[in-house]
């Protein structure tokens, strides 16, 4: 599995958001000049994250965006599955209940199914939150004499 440079722009403009969350909308121009991210790449993505109900949004002066929601309560594993898809690791596993005809007696499935809920239960175990929370002690130790 791959995560797109998609999945992960749309990661780093969820962040942004979240980071800069102060009540008012905060522009693409914004989080572009701050993420160093394409306004038109990142034009690709809202529609996406809007779609989901990830987002509110604001037109004209003023205008821009906010998280729907507190980060808390924004999993990786959601934000990615948005943009990505599914994330299964092999394409059988990618509807449910699985098609596959040798599903019943793929010696190898189990260990995709594995890896599937490994990933699956990671991803979902973090949000935008412990995102920032590790960003701030990092740069909480990073001093200098």
């Amino acid at each position: 599995m791959k995560i797109s440079t998609k999945g992960r722009y749309a990661l780093r403009l969820m962040l942004d958001l979240a980071e800069h969350q102060n009540g008012s909308y905060i522009t693409l121009k914004e989080i572009a000049a701050r993420q160093e991210i394409s306004k038109k790449y990142l034009e690709q993505i809202i529609p996406v994250l809007n779609k989901s109900g990830f987002l509110k949004t604001s037109r004209g002066f003023q205008g821009g965006y906010q998280l729907n929601k507190e980060p808390k309560e924004y999993t990786i594993g959601d934000i990615l599955r948005v943009t990505e898809g599914n994330l299964a690791p092999v394409s059988c596993l990618e509807c449910s209940p699985n098609t596959c005809p040798r599903a019943a007696t793929c010696i190898t499935l189990p260990v995709w199914e594995g890896l599937h809920k490994v990933v699956n239960d990671y991803l979902d175990s973090v949000t935008l939150a412990d995102l920032l929370e590790r960003k701030q002690s990092f740069y909480a130790n990073d001093y200098v004499i």
